[in-house]
């Protein structure tokens, strides 16, 4: 058995998506991670926040699909 220190984390793939949500609507409003360095710290941080709650959404949306597949296939 292998150490647990010579064992690499596992990735959050929860984390990942979530990134990516978050990318997206970045680019959607004309942004990226990189443009936003230059903004004020106020307006970055909006923009970072709306980023946020549209994923944590977006998150919520895919889960309850998750749960509706997983129902539909129990029944059958």
């Amino acid at each position: 058995m292998k150490d647990p220190i010579d064992v690499p984390p596992i990735e959050d793939q929860e984390a990942k998506l979530e990134r990516a949500l978050e990318d997206e609507f970045l680019r959607q409003k004309g942004w990226n991670r990189a443009d936003l360095v230059a903004l004020p710290d106020a307006e970055r941080a909006a923009i970072l926040s709306a980023a946020s709650v549209y994923a944590s959404a977006r998150l919520a949306e895919i889960g309850a699909r998750a749960h509706y597949v997983n129902e539909l296939h129990r029944e059958h």
